[in-house]
């Protein structure tokens, strides 16, 4: 085995020993607990992150996608969470449907 491979290794099992212990904590915790928020928050947080860096200086395939599109994706994303509190993936699809959309326009 070589060496990347063995990172690769360790990096895999490191990550499904932390997403365990996530199952074991969470299954004992009640739904509104502090931590439960905590994470959701983080998740949030970090999906932000990205969605920020993917608007702001795409790479790869998302970068031949016009500034345009990709606003009115954030757009339509962001007007489908503030009208359905709490509901993140309806949020994604309305933003990728829209980004879909304005692409298609744009040519």
């Amino acid at each position: 085995m070589s060496q990347a491979d063995a990172a690769l290794a360790f990096t895999i099992g490191i990550g499904l020993a932390l997403r365990g212990c996530g199952l074991l904590l969470g299954g004992a915790l009640r739904p509104d607990h502090p931590a439960i928020a905590w994470a959701s928050a983080v998740s949030v947080a970090t999906l932000a992150a990205f969605v920020t860096l993917a608007i702001a200086a795409p790479a790869g395939l998302l970068a031949t996608v016009p500034l345009a599109a990709r606003l009115a994706g954030l757009a339509a994303g962001f007007l489908a969470f503030r009208l359905l509190p709490g509901r993140l993936l309806p949020a994604m699809g309305a933003g990728l449907a829209a980004l879909l959309l304005a692409r298609a326009l744009t040519g």
